[in-house]
């Protein structure tokens, strides 16, 4: 199966540093998910799907997904 970008809505905040952490995606069909850790943050190209950018190494819904936040200010998660 082949993977592809999906680009999402995300709530993130930032901290008084300027560190911006996600919390939740909210998936194309308007399903909000809570991010539960974020277990890794570096710049990255995404292998599966392509494009670079911050990569977030999150646990969402207890499974581990990459997360990339691109140069452009857009979000977009790998379609499995």
């Amino acid at each position: 199966m082949a993977s592809a970008k999906v680009y999402v809505e995300v709530k993130a905040k930032f901290s008084p540093e300027g560190k911006l952490t996600p919390i939740s995606i909210i998936w194309t069909d308007g399903t909000e998910y809570e991010i539960q850790r974020v277990k890794d943050v570096c710049r990255a190209a995404s292998l599966r799907a392509g494009g670079v950018g911050i990569r977030y190494t999150c646990v969402i819904a207890g499974r581990e997904s990459h997360l990339f936040y691109e140069d452009n200010n857009m979000w977009f998660v790998e379609r499995r």
